[in-house]
């Protein structure tokens, strides 16, 4: 049976506890900072034991599933790799290439498998979508449009969110998301040309983006995003074009106008936006399960590799320098 850590108390935590409920691996524990956050965690999930050292706790995992701030993550993989763990770890990979680079490296010098949860590949939409392209039924690709939108995370002292040392920012952390899903839909991608509020204006409450993709084989991706809804609100949208044929999600959706006002925060929502499936298994257990499945069958091709991970970071940050720099970026020229 595999052993899998838990390190981390967030909403990321939680959800990945909850997932690997649906798995026949065994969670033996879980380390946090967040003491008070990991007690509940472990009382809710039936964990046996908060560790209080993640190195006491990658002493008897067999791979460890890390779901800390993004900032953390380079620290974090570098360490399990070095105790010859395997790892699952939350988008983004690191916060820069070169962090990416290192530790795909420093696995492979291992001998460990590196695991990135980029989980829209998991939505039943998003994969339907990536079958239809794969089955050749609306030909050649030649634009995608990706929408990703939610409210602003909450304004607490300790939300890491809001510090774009630690998460990069709205572009990094969630419009990446859909930075991977252009790039396995339409190819690798050359260049990028950006805009958002927060590279021209830094003091803006929110944030909105727009990201113009040219891949190399000539197809377009338009991806937008943002932080600047009232919470709870969490919206997604997918369009595919092709020579033959279109894919849109939602599909036909014709419904009566909605108002939705900012007002002070009741506290029911979460303090980051996290999407949801309308379908009964959750994406994340899809997930989970898919690599359980890699980690413990080696004739299983992981769907989200390090390698895809890195990349994904790569476009970002050239989104990033591209909005700052107001002009195309080269995404082979980010490190």
């Amino acid at each position: 049976m595999l052993k899998v850590g838990i390190l981390g108390s967030g909403f990321m935590g939680a959800t990945h506890a909850e997932g690997w409920m649906h798995t026949a691996a065994q969670i033996v524990g879980l380390h946090s900072l967040d003491v008070e956050r990991a007690n509940l965690l472990v009382q809710q999930f039936d964990i046996p034991r908060r560790y209080d050292s993640y190195e006491a706790l990658l002493n008897d995992v067999d791979v460890v599933d890390i779901c800390t701030p993004t900032h953390l993550h380079y620290e974090h993989v570098l360490t399990a790799a070095a105790a010859g763990k395997h790892i699952i770890c939350e988008k983004p990979l690191g916060l820069t290439v070169a962090q990416a680079q290192e530790m795909i490296a420093a696995c492979q010098k291992a001998g460990v498998k590196l695991l990135v949860a980029h989980v829209v590949r998991f939505f039943p939409e998003y994969a339907a979508a990536k079958a239809v392209v794969e089955r050749g039924e609306i030909g050649k690709v030649a634009v995608v449009r990706l929408t990703r939108a939610s409210f602003h995370p909450k304004a607490t002292a300790e939300n890491w969110f809001l510090d774009p040392t630690k998460s990069g920012g709205m572009m990094l952390d969630l419009m990446i998301h859909d930075f991977d899903y252009a790039r396995w839909i339409a190819g690798e991608v050359e260049t990028v040309f950006a805009k958002s509020v927060r590279s021209r204006t830094p003091e803006s409450p929110d944030d909105y983006g727009i990201a113009i993709l040219k891949h190399t084989n000539g197809a377009l991706s338009n991806v937008e995003g943002g932080w600047a809804y009232p919470p709870p609100m969490f919206r997604t949208a997918l369009e595919i074009a092709g020579s033959e044929g279109l894919i849109e999600h939602p599909a036909g959706s014709s419904q009566p106008l909605g108002v939705y006002l900012k007002k002070t925060d009741s506290g029911d929502s979460p303090d980051v936006g996290l999407p949801r499936s309308p379908m009964l298994e959750s994406p994340y257990a899809v997930e989970l399960r898919h690599f359980y499945e890699v980690l413990t069958d080696p004739a299983v091709t992981p769907r989200v590799t390090a390698e895809d991970g890195m990349k994904a970071v790569q476009i970002a940050r050239a989104a990033l320098e591209s909005a700052r720099l107001g002009r195309e970026v080269k995404v082979a020229e980010v490190r």
